[in-house]
């Protein structure tokens, strides 16, 4: 049998660059060598595509604070229009090997945003993961939020805000309406990047600020005292969910660096403690939430659990980490799902999806 040519895309521009190269070495790791051939694309901090070589693809490989993309000098262009011979090499237009899928495993923005979904839709490649649509309305929190209040399911309470209105932000008039502490986030980063939970004026103000940095519009919520809960979920038109996890932090909350960095900074209890019915409760509104938010492929689901059994759905992560710590992969094998096994279900879901696609396109409607 053939081995299908994977390409996985990682890197990018984003302040979760660093993260996505633990997850694309994991996946590298992981992925069955009888069915797939690798090929390596990494994207620097600049943005530029480059050709890596698997025996010399990072730096500091172990190492998640000093981990590096080792540039190449072989760097990549793609020819959009085509079903055949989408990428080439840059420098002499001479054709890369013809990949099969892609798995894009570029967190943040312009990676997990759509921006990259809908290149790799116009460059005609089957690619793991929500198409254009669920993957830009998960990264927006205010958007999202609003589809999942409009279907139903429980969000924290709060308020958007873009940066010319930055003047208009009145500590006095938010704590007034969502007590204190107040969590304030970029409308448009994941993993926990430039969030600060923040308890006084100056704190706020601080915080404000430091999320503008990140992007031109910010939600300010209240705070929601609960367990933290995350389910994963894996498939197309008809997903299913993981065990659900609960995740223990042992800093003030589940930050960046308790993510990806720091393996003390949380504990993970996988499955949670929660009772035959909460289990459920949880799975089902994972999955209304991944449909709600029109995702295909993976998400990871977090909540937060009241003491008075209430869900409320925090985010809706559409390309959860892959590192040795992250939830996603840890649920599913709890769940049955071994890592290496969950890499290749990943990947024919991309590949059904794309052929589903592209049999609607090819109907001919009377």
């Amino acid at each position: 049998m053939m081995k299908k040519k994977v390409g996985i895309i990682f890197g990018g521009k984003s302040a979760e660059h660093e993260v996505s190269l633990q997850s694309a070495k994991n996946i590298v790791d992981a992925i069955d060598k009888e069915k797939y051939e690798v090929v390596l694309i990494g994207i620097d901090k600049e943005g530029k595509w480059h050709l890596n070589d698997q025996s010399s693809y990072l730096l500091n490989a172990e190492n998640p604070k000093l981990i590096q993309l080792n540039k190449s000098n072989d760097n990549i262009a793609i020819v959009p229009g085509s079903t055949d011979n989408q990428l080439i090499h840059a420098g002499n237009a001479v054709n890369l090997d013809q990949l099969d899928v892609v798995f894009p495993i570029v967190h943040g923005t312009l990676g997990e945003d759509g921006s990259l979904q809908g290149m790799l839709r116009i460059a005609n490649l089957p690619f793991v993961g929500p198409s254009v649509l669920g993957s830009s309305i998960c990264m927006d929190k205010d958007i999202a939020k609003r589809l999942l209040q409009g279907a139903g399911i429980n969000v924290a309470k709060g308020f958007t805000f873009s940066k010319v209105k930055r003047p208009k932000i009145n500590y006095e008039d938010i704590k007034q309406y969502l007590g204190t502490p107040m969590f304030i986030k970029p409308a448009n980063q994941g993993s926990s990047v430039g969030v600060s939970k923040v308890t006084t004026e100056e704190e706020f103000e601080k915080a404000v600020d430091s999320a503008f940095q990140y992007d031109n519009k910010i939600v300010i919520e209240e705070t929601v005292i609960g367990r933290e809960i995350e389910c994963s979920v894996l498939g197309n038109e008809d997903p299913m969910a993981s065990v659900p996890g609960e995740i223990l932090p042992q800093t003030e909350f589940y930050s960046y660096e308790s993510k990806y960095i720091d393996e003390k900074g949380a504990e993970l209890a996988i499955p949670a403690e929660l009772s035959d019915e909460m289990i459920k409760k949880v799975q089902e509104t994972a999955i209304k939430a991944f449909e709600t938010l029109q995702c295909e492929g993976l998400a990871r689901v977090d909540f937060f659990l009241t003491a008075e059994g209430e869900l409320y759905v925090n985010e809706v992560n559409t390309l959860p980490g892959f590192t040795k710590i992250s939830m996603y992969p840890k649920l599913w094998e709890i769940s049955g799902i071994a890592y290496s096994e969950l890499i290749s279900k990943l990947i024919e879901l991309a590949i059904e999806r794309h052929q589903r696609d592209n049999d609607l396109k090819n109907t001919v409607w009377d």
